[in-house]
């Protein structure tokens, strides 16, 4: 009669590494053993760097978002003029700017006045838009200020422009150049509306860490602003930054109510919601691909663990006579699969915390033998490949991983518990 044992027994564990550790000749099986313990390790590699990219993108994505634009952009409604175009100019913005800075949890309010330009420099010519600001305004914008890399004062830009990395390689400009912008909305005069020219002096050029915006954003003072783009004494919006971005819907109805019945209000949210709604959608399908190629893995350890039951039939069926219950025997080969997907899972682990951690090292050389063409800023947006390593998304493939590797180990494990121990001896 079958003596019962306590779960996981030292004799199981034993019995379990034996079998493991067996040569083919000894009916063990090794090599499967080997190609479901790398098949393990390499799909958890892949998930887990494949997660800390998703995740570095996102977080370099929207750091440049919240570093670089407004948290929350305040409009007016606009004024029908005679000519049948629509005013949206703020006029008293100062007053209007006090009010709003005044809400609880507004950290900066900026008049901005925005426009669409031609700067031409040496032959060269580069669509920019302009954005005229304030000296302390522009001290405040964390991607612009503090950027990756910048060249000349941002302490003289009250002397000249401030333009980025991308216009300043379009046009070939250097700090110190004078650079002349052409905006067709000039002085207006009895034959029609003249182009107005400008030249304006490169105080400093800045790297903000998104393509676009180093390709086309620029900065004049703000009172200079007004005078080239006929807006005297008026801007176009108020640039709000409040001090927790994430939570922005929930101060957004005292802006709005300090703004003003004739106000709309623009999050970064909603200017950024097809981006971040792709992002959300690729991380989902990510995911998912990513577990199937996981459970592949984990199929592995089926072929290896039914081979496994095969061929030590002879052995079960001694061991069921010996004593042992199917509940050991059930156990003795469920460690002998999860024990492969929980060392496959290790080394997957720490695999893909390496290469978050010398992601920039790994791409280094991925670029340099592919001649420096790896990464093009202008399709992806940002310089570099970014990976952040997330303790959830470690935790989430190693749930996955020894998830799967637990639960199709039961079934093989299962047969040979339940293997008839006469039928195992009868041909021996």
């Amino acid at each position: 009669m079958a003596t019962k044992t306590p779960p996981f027994a030292p004799f199981e564990w034993m019995i379990a590494w034996r079998y493991l550790r067996a040569r083919r000749s000894e009916g063990g099986v090794s090599t499967m053993t080997w190609i479901s313990l790398i098949g393990i390790t390499l799909a958890v590699f892949a998930l887990i760097a494949t997660l800390a990219v998703r995740s570095g993108f996102r977080a370099e994505f929207v750091d440049t978002i919240l570093g670089a634009n407004a948290h929350v952009t305040v409009y007016e409604m606009g004024v029908v003029q005679p000519n049948g175009r629509v005013d949206h100019s703020i006029r008293d913005y100062d007053v209007l700017a006090a009010q709003i800075a005044a809400v609880d949890g507004v950290t900066r309010v900026a008049p901005i006045v925005r426009g669409q330009v031609m700067a031409t420099f040496q032959g060269n010519n580069a669509g920019m838009e302009v954005y005229g600001i304030t000296s302390e305004n522009l001290n405040t914008i964390p991607r612009i200020a503090n950027p990756q890399t910048a060249q000349g004062d941002i302490g003289r830009f009250g002397e000249g422009i401030a333009i980025g990395s991308g216009i300043a390689r379009t046009l070939g400009a250097q700090v110190g150049d004078t650079i002349r912008l052409i905006s067709p909305d000039g002085v207006k005069t009895a034959f029609g509306t003249s182009p107005r020219i400008n030249a304006y002096e490169v105080t400093y050029i800045f790297t903000a860490g998104r393509y676009d915006i180093d390709r086309t954003r620029a900065y004049l003072p703000l009172a200079e602003a007004q005078s080239y783009f006929n807006s005297e004494g008026a801007v176009n919006e108020l640039e709000v930054m409040v001090a927790d971005p994430d939570k922005v819907e929930d101060i957004s109805p005292d802006i709005l109510a300090a703004a003003g019945d004739s106000a709309l209000i623009w999050t970064w949210r909603e200017a950024s919601s097809g981006f971040l709604n792709a992002l959300e959608i690729e991380d989902n399908v990510m995911f998912v691909i990513l577990s199937v190629l996981v459970l592949i893995a984990a199929m592995n350890i089926v072929s290896g663990l039914i081979m496994l039951v095969k061929n030590k039939g002879r052995d079960i069926g001694i061991l069921r006579t010996m004593g042992l219950s199917e509940g050991s025997i059930l156990r003795i080969f469920f460690i002998c699969g999860s024990f492969t997907g929980i060392i496959g899972t290790a080394m997957g682990v720490i695999l893909g915390c390496l290469f978050a951690l010398y992601v920039d090292q790994v791409f280094g050389l991925v670029n340099w033998m592919s001649g420096g063409n790896a990464w093009d800023p202008s399709i992806r947006g940002i310089y570099f490949l970014p990976a952040k390593l997330e303790l959830g998304d470690v935790l989430s493939a190693v749930g996955l991983s020894l998830g799967l590797s637990f639960i199709v180990t039961i079934f093989p494990a299962r047969r040979a518990a339940r293997m008839n121990p006469v039928e195992a001896l009868r041909y021996e």
